[in-house]
């Protein structure tokens, strides 16, 4: 871990780029995913459509955040349109963690509520929710943008760090072991 002094207090930020699940994903995958992580907010969007996704608001119910179905050959996630724009982002890249890790057990389809639970076991969750964080706030993003508010208080630096990252303050502060 790198040590990162923010307002006084120190922010310990995963030295690691990327987690452990990371390593399952092909090389190539890898550089296709980093090759949107050169500045913030990934564009994760961007990131689906380039592994051949589709990605849909939709209208679901409001215990849902988001699913991943194959379409006719074609998988499609669908997120709740109801839900933060920082949330519908981590469900795009945990749904596209189920696609790059259980591609093999979608079947009809994953639905995650939104704990990002699903009728997969807690592991597969745990090991999506990990790959999303990689996608959304690999460390390299991460200590560029708590740097720039260096000197601020912590809270503040990690409140705004989130906001130049499009993510939610809980999912930074979970990626930076806080």
């Amino acid at each position: 871990m790198k040590e990162q002094f923010i307002g006084g207090s120190i922010i310990m930020v995963k030295l690691n780029e990327y987690s452990r699940e990371w390593d399952l994903i092909s090389p190539e995958i890898q550089r296709i995913i980093s090759s949107f992580q050169l500045e913030a907010p990934v564009k994760i969007g961007a990131v689906a459509k380039s592994l051949g996704l589709v990605v849909k608001k939709s209208t679901l119910s409001a215990s849902v955040s988001g699913e991943i179905r194959n379409i006719d050959g074609t998988f499609v996630i669908k997120v709740n349109r109801h839900d933060t724009s920082e949330r519908q982002r981590f469900t795009i890249a945990h749904e596209i963690g189920h696609f790059l890790l259980h591609r093999d057990l979608i079947g009809d389809g994953i639905v995650d509520d939104v704990l990002y639970r699903s009728n997969l076991s807690n592991a597969m969750e745990t090991q999506a929710n990990r790959i999303a964080a990689d996608i959304l706030m690999p460390g390299n993003l991460v200590r560029s943008c708590i740097s720039n508010y260096a000197g601020e208080k912590k809270e503040y630096a990690l409140e705004k760090a989130a906001q130049e990252l499009e993510v939610s303050v809980v999912a930074l502060k979970i990626r930076v072991g806080d």
